[in-house]
């Protein structure tokens, strides 16, 4: 039976079931297919399909990485579907600073918005969405690729 699948399709399959943009790795795990190159022949090959197809659907590359995603205008219609990030208010403005001024150092981000920024921090650095490293007496704060992929950015 194995002989007989269609790498595509299951290749097509495993992008849809991911739930998340999934790398190269994971996905020859996954579908059985060992050649890298057979891989990103195969990933280009749907990329082209779904763009020259009258559907709403596409895959998208997020970094090294790919997913399935809505195209425009079909996405910014329905994304209200899918709901918002399990996240706070304040954490949410908080990263939302962050992403437009990537690199931003937490001394910063109190300064601006108060003390309650420990908390905010400590809530996004628990979802993935952000990362804090050690940088001189302070730390610098960064998005991750779980954000990234979550905001389609």
């Amino acid at each position: 039976m194995e002989g007989l699948l269609d790498y595509n399709k299951l290749v097509e399959a495993a992008l849809f079931m991911a739930s998340k943009a999934i790398g190269l790795d994971e996905l020859s795990k996954q579908t059985g297919v060992t050649s890298k190159v057979k891989l990103e022949s195969i990933i280009n090959e749907l990329i082209e399909q779904y763009k020259n197809e009258d559907t709403s659907l596409e895959i998208a590359k997020v970094g090294d990485k790919y997913m399935f995603s809505l195209k425009e205008p079909y996405a910014s219609k329905v994304s209200s579907l899918a709901g918002g990030p399990d996240i706070t208010k304040g954490a949410l403005r908080v990263l939302s600073y962050i992403n437009k001024n990537e690199g931003i150092l937490q001394s910063s981000l109190v300064k601006i918005f108060g003390g309650s920024t420990y908390d905010h921090i400590k809530e996004l650095i628990e979802n993935d969405f952000i990362e804090a490293k050690k940088f001189k007496t302070s730390k610098k704060i960064t998005t991750t690729q779980k954000f990234k992929e979550y905001f389609n950015v």
